[in-house]
């Protein structure tokens, strides 16, 4: 096992890594996309299908309970297979998907098409950063996973403003054929740039040293006796939570403690995407050096977690809201660049897919939980309390950060150029 501390890539040109990082992340973007196409058109589907809105939140329960289970699966294919022939299968199975979803002629092939859409979601996080770790130069690793990240939120962000307008000028199924039209041209961008993504699958093999041998010594399962890959998942589970509860209940607690009015309520969201994209830019300068990661990530989400404390417990006019809402945004987003290199200081030599397929699992699986959680919070009325549980979860992604730090060392000798760290 390799303390990856640099990128594990020969060394590459600006140009050939800014191409390669741009066409990882439009393939991002249209993961993210895919994972809010539906959303937006309940109230039609609603009535077409004639089901209830708990019926259509189970359709994408099953799409991330489905991209959950291939994403740990799809990292050992990424590194067998290589992750371009992955990236590939997962861009199309989001548009077959899409199609799906528009030529339904009932609940039951919608909830189909999610599966289809959920294995397809699946396999990005494990190619994309497989390419990434494999290709970039160490120098620019912050910076892809800044553009990786802001992409994603770009992705979030272009679904309802992409199917709300087909839908209204058309109809739903134009609105989801058209997105499915969209992943295609995707594809086919990334395939006319194949070269730009080859990447040779090196076959597993013992490296020497003690801390290999405990890594290798299952094989393909070795990495699973690593703690800092389980630290990591925990990790993402929570960020997984946080991100769930601002894209979900926060805004709404929020203005229903400080009386904002519903056009202020309606923009939070936006305003806290925006501000955290900025933060990411100014995050992936500071991922330039890995032994300070953890540092970054517990600033970064320290400052966010005093922002929601100021937000649960005082007092302020209602267009605060907003602001504060783009301040916790920027300081996530700060920590962003830098909480994907955890990962990748944690990983085994030639086990990339396999590490960011099963630490990346916790995404879906924190935003399974966290709606049953702070959702009954909110059906009781407990909005102060959701604000509160939303900081107390970023204070947990603090100790998380540290604590695979810990992991790490306890398992590998610390180097001398990083003995600061």
């Amino acid at each position: 096992m390799t303390s990856s501390s640099a990128s594990d890539a020969p060394p590459s040109s600006l140009g050939s890594d800014a191409r390669l990082i741009g066409l990882v992340g439009i393939a991002h973007a249209i993961s993210h996309f895919s994972q809010l196409l539906l959303a937006p058109l309940f109230p039609w589907l609603k009535d077409d299908f004639g089901v209830s809105y708990t019926q259509l939140g189970a359709v994408l329960t099953v799409f991330f309970v489905v991209s959950c289970i291939v994403q740990a699966a799809s990292g050992f294919v990424v590194d067998r297979m290589g992750p371009r022939p992955v990236l590939f299968v997962g861009l199309a199975l989001l548009g077959l998907g899409a199609f799906g979803y528009a030529l339904a002629p009932n609940y039951w092939v919608l909830m189909l098409s999610a599966v289809v859409g959920g294995i397809g979601n699946g396999v990005f996080h494990p190619a994309d950063y497989t390419l990434f770790n494999r290709k970039v130069a160490s120098t620019r690793l912050g910076h892809a996973y800044s553009v990786h990240g802001i992409t994603g939120s770009l992705g979030w962000a272009l679904a309802p403003a992409f199917v709300v307008p087909l839908a209204l000028a058309f109809s739903w199924r134009v609105a989801l054929a058209a997105a499915g039209v969209l992943a295609f041209v995707v594809l086919a961008l990334l395939w006319f740039n194949r070269a730009a993504l080859a990447l040779e699958v090196k076959p597993v093999h013992r490296s020497a040293g003690p801390a290999a041998a405990g890594a290798e010594a299952g094989g393909e399962f070795g990495f699973l006796r690593i703690p800092a890959v389980w630290m990591c998942f925990g990790f993402f589970f929570f960020y997984a939570m946080v991100i769930s509860v601002v894209q979900t209940f926060a805004p709404v607690a929020a203005g229903k403690l400080h009386a904002v009015p519903v056009a202020l309520v309606a923009i939070c969201l936006t305003v806290y995407m925006v501000a955290n994209s900025a933060g990411m830019v100014l995050g992936g300068f500071l991922a330039s050096d890995p032994a300070r990661c953890e540092r970054i990530v517990g600033a970064g989400f320290g400052a966010a977690a005093l922002i929601t404390l100021v937000m649960a417990l005082a007092d302020f006019a209602p267009v605060v809201v907003p602001v504060l809402f783009g301040a916790m945004g920027f300081a996530s987003g700060i920590a962003g660049p830098s909480r994907d290199l955890i990962v990748k200081r944690s990983t085994p030599a030639n086990a990339s897919g396999r590490v960011y397929g099963v630490v990346y699992a916790g995404l879906d699986i924190g935003q399974a939980l966290a709606p049953l959680i702070f959702g009954r919070l909110m059906d009781h009325g407990q909005h102060r309390a959701v604000i509160l549980g939303l900081a107390l979860v970023q204070a947990v992604l603090i100790a998380s950060a540290f604590n695979v730090r810990r992991a790490r060392r306890e398992l590998l000798p610390v180097p001398a150029a990083s003995a600061s760290a």
